[in-house]
């Protein structure tokens, strides 16, 4: 079930009343930082720019864990240590061979698949090999999708700053015309606003988010393929608990 992560919910709220509570205080109006034709231009170039720059895999893993940094499963490695532990305990009073019939009843793939390859008799330096690959593989993918996220953050401002430019254009084109200098102006302000504040507020921030689960899955997958490696060298389950003990150990702290 998933739940919510207070911590992005309050500081994305936190993050904008801030700013316009302290609009307020100097005396301005929430209404006039409400400019339709500022949000168009940054938001309409920034997303196309991202979009440009990144591939559709990207996106669609990026739209993923953006909703991840608010709504979330909870973590599963006590489970999964569990079901290390059980098998290394069949492994220990059976045989390796005995765990066939356990596998269905595995919950994490990853650690599935990694004994697997133990049972089927792949030497464990070739295990290593292969799940560690996996394992960056699955980062790289995860930090791909972050890195849409900081290349919004990246071209927020400087889409801002065009719509500032072509605001105060506007402007320069009319002049003559006073009726027409103030929206111009605000367009041309509003537009700055909108760009740095998405990039430091929104963008950057669920991007930085990412990159953090990006490591913390892979925090949460090396314990399992220590696990299956051990319970393939025969070591005595109490020994195998010890062991996974320092990766979740490791893992609280970080997380």
């Amino acid at each position: 079930m998933e739940a919510m992560d207070i911590a992005s919910l309050v500081g994305l709220v936190l993050g904008f009343a801030a700013i316009l509570l302290g609009n307020i205080m100097e005396g301005g109006h929430t209404a006039s930082l409400m400019q339709l034709t500022a949000a168009i231009i940054v938001m309409g170039g920034t997303f196309g720019a991202v979009l440009l720059s990144n591939t559709g895999s990207d996106i669609k893993i990026a739209l993923q864990y953006a909703r991840r940094c608010f709504f979330d499963n909870p973590s599963s490695l006590s489970r999964d240590i569990k079901d290390v532990l059980q098998c290394a305990q069949v492994a220990k009073k059976e045989s390796l061979l005995a765990l066939e019939k356990n596998l269905p009843n595995i919950h994490n793939d990853f650690f599935r698949d990694a004994l697997s390859a133990v049972i089927d008799g792949i030497d464990p330096v070739t295990v290593r090999d292969i799940f560690e690959t996996r394992m960056q593989h699955e980062e790289d993918m995860i930090t791909a999708g972050a890195k849409v996220w900081t290349d919004a953050g990246g071209f927020a401002p400087t889409v801002g700053i065009i719509g500032a430019v072509l605001g105060l254009i506007h402007v320069m084109n009319n002049l003559t015309d006073p009726s027409k200098l103030g929206p111009g102006i605000a367009v041309a302000f509003v537009a700055t606003v909108y760009g740095v504040g998405s990039a430091n507020l929104i963008f950057l921030p669920i991007g930085n988010k990412i990159k953090k689960k990006a490591h913390h899955r892979v925090l949460e997958l090396a314990p399992l393929l220590e696990g299956a490696i051990m319970i393939g060298a025969g070591l005595n389950p109490k020994v195998v608990e010890r062991k996974l003990e320092a990766y979740t150990g490791i893992h609280s702290s970080d997380g």
